[in-house]
């Protein structure tokens, strides 16, 4: 059985009337709700309906739909920008450096060599630049600390997985309230980057594993999980995942992803499993 879910300002059943089930359940007061259908096909018809309006509509699954697991990629998912590109930013050279993330992200260039070339034009960087980029550049974005809160209330493992760097993701995920981290290594003299990352490079393939890895660990099934990202490196465990969201993405990952949330912040993904107002546990 699907559910169409309903998330966004001034989200109304009666928009929707005539596709599904008369029977509405209201996750949030007029923001929320799930109206059950019979098929996909309703999905493209409650889309087109709601087209302009800032709502953000997908079909779930009714059967095991609170995940176990919860595996999330930290920069522009997270939080609110680019590690990367915020470092360059420091050096100097952040158009240069965000126009090849941007293509990396978007599918456009193989994500390891991208990384390889965008951290080899930080040679000289000094250490410092990384302390600064966290506490003035890095923020989490709205209702991470919400989801995170809920989900482990609900006895659900998380996990921050980046193609960014541990310096950033240990501190994000403490922030955050993860349970555990993995992220690439920045290689440093002491005084100054090297511009070398360590190997082997966490990106797609590793993300995948990593998701694969918990599943196996925590003797659960895939259904069971949720995974989360925006970019072209995402999309593996996005597509393993029993519930893979694509968050504020890039087009790549929006048409790849079984869900997408373009307009509300990561709260959604709490209404996405069926969660209500009052089970959520509000830390944001």
């Amino acid at each position: 059985m699907f559910l169409l879910n309903v998330i966004g300002k001034g989200a109304d059943p009666e928009l929707f009337a005539g596709l599904g089930a008369s029977a509405v359940e209201e996750l949030s007061p007029a923001f929320a709700f799930d109206m059950p259908v019979a098929d996909h096909g309703v999905l493209a018809m409650a889309r087109e309906r709601a087209k302009g309006l800032e709502l953000d509509i997908n079909l779930v699954r009714t059967d095991r739909r609170r995940k176990k697991l919860l595996v999330a990629d930290m920069d522009s998912t997270i939080i609110n920008v680019e590690c990367l590109d915020e470092l360059a930013d420091m050096a100097g050279l952040k158009p240069q450096i965000a126009a090849i993330t941007e293509r990396a992200m978007r599918g456009e260039l193989e994500f390891e060599a991208a990384l390889k070339e965008r951290v080899g034009m930080l040679k000289g960087l000094g250490l410092d630049a990384l302390e600064r980029t966290y506490a003035e550049r890095v923020k989490l974005n709205p209702g991470a600390k919400s989801l995170l809160a809920t989900m482990r209330a609900h006895g659900a493992h998380t996990m921050l997985v980046s193609g960014g760097f541990g310096y950033f993701t240990s501190r994000v995920a403490k922030a955050a309230g993860f349970h555990v981290e993995r992220g690439n290594v920045l290689l440093d003299d002491g005084a100054a980057l090297t511009g070398e990352v360590g190997v082997p490079i966490l990106g797609r393939e590793a993300k995948l594993q990593a998701l694969e890895e918990a599943v196996a660990s925590l003797k659960i099934g895939f259904e069971d999980s949720l995974a989360v990202g925006d970019g072209a490196n995402d999309l593996a465990m996005i597509q393993r995942a029993g519930l893979g969201v694509a968050y504020h993405a890039k087009p790549v990952v929006a048409q790849g992803a079984g869900a997408a949330i373009d307009h509300n912040d990561l709260t959604a993904l709490l209404y996405l499993q069926g969660y209500s107002d009052s089970e959520i546990v509000r830390k944001d």
